[in-house]
């Protein structure tokens, strides 16, 4: 399955434009994850999205916020769209520097720039070998889920590695961590020992020569349990995500049903409280069961 471009634009350099699509160059899912199970009743652990005195809400209801003092000022999608910048659809190489200039902890995180079709593809080969015979990286900036980027852009094999920056003001200052180590004279003699350990362990860089040892050994342990049929195992409900909605707290599913009901007398409100008092289950009961119930109640609402 072909990757998803994350955003789609123009790259600019003067007078040239490129229309270009990016991507991420690191994938999810290559390591080992987990769910998180209630162990005694084997249900998967959900995160809802709640408000103090409603409950769950929708997703349509949530707005932005932003704290001032004890109180938010609310920001509507639509005033976000509204921002209008450029860097939206170009990302513009507005300065170049030394390929080595950058300090590491600037960087980021990765993604590949990749010309959007054939008619793009010979000023992009212009740009990537240019930049390469140059040695130089070009910087500029791209809003990209609604966050502008500082970027460094380079050459890398057969096309350009976009890698995105920190701002300066994201950088912890080092120096109140470092204070205890002032720049006194080390002992040549252990000098020495480290210089030549160094310069013998010194080889080209190849990814491939690291593997994630704990990620292989986690590997064979799962092998192992689910070979084991003794190992303690919980059902995966097909439908969980589908349905994951309907599994709300059954006080917060049925004051809701109130609400929408126009509150109802006295003597509804008893009748409901009674009902769900007598058909709660009962403690020893399978967290399965409390999930369902709720569900059915919520769908009955």
């Amino acid at each position: 399955m072909a990757p998803r471009a994350l955003w789609k634009g123009q790259l600019r350099l003067s007078l040239v434009s490129i229309p270009v699509e990016i991507f991420s160059a690191t994938k999810t899912g290559a390591r080992v994850s987990f769910r998180q199970i209630h162990e005694p009743s084997g249900e998967r652990i959900r995160y809802q999205k709640v408000a103090k005195g409603v409950g769950p809400v929708k997703s349509d209801d949530i707005v932005k916020g932003y704290e001032v003092g004890d109180e938010y000022v609310l920001i509507e999608p639509e005033e976000l769209e509204e921002i209008r910048l450029e860097t939206k659809r170009t990302l513009e190489l507005v300065q170049f520097v030394d390929a080595c200039e950058i300090p590491p902890l600037y960087f980021d995180k990765p993604y590949y720039i990749v010309a959007s079709d054939d008619l793009a593809a010979d000023a992009y080969r212009v740009v990537r070998d240019a930049l390469r015979s140059a040695d130089k990286v070009g910087l500029g900036q791209l809003t990209m889920r609604g966050k502008e980027y500082l970027c460094a852009i380079k050459p890398c094999g057969d096309g350009l590695l976009l890698e995105t920056l920190h701002y300066a003001d994201e950088i912890r200052n080092a120096d109140p961590l470092f204070s205890g180590m002032e720049d006194a004279e080390s002992d040549e003699e252990l000098l020495d020992v480290a210089t030549t350990l160094i310069e013998k362990k010194t080889k080209p860089f190849h990814a491939e020569a690291f593997e994630d040892s704990y990620d292989e050994a986690l590997r064979k342990l799962l092998d192992a349990k689910v070979r084991n049929k003794k190992t303690p195992r919980a059902s995966a409900d097909k439908d969980e995500d589908s349905d994951g909605d309907n599994v709300v707290d059954l006080m917060s599913a049925l004051k809701q049903s109130l609400k929408e009901e126009g509150g109802g007398s006295s003597s509804r409100r008893k009748a409901s409280g009674s009902k769900s008092s007598s058909s709660k289950p009962s403690s020893s009961g399978s967290g399965r069961g409390k999930s369902k119930t709720a569900s059915s109640r919520k769908k009955a609402s």
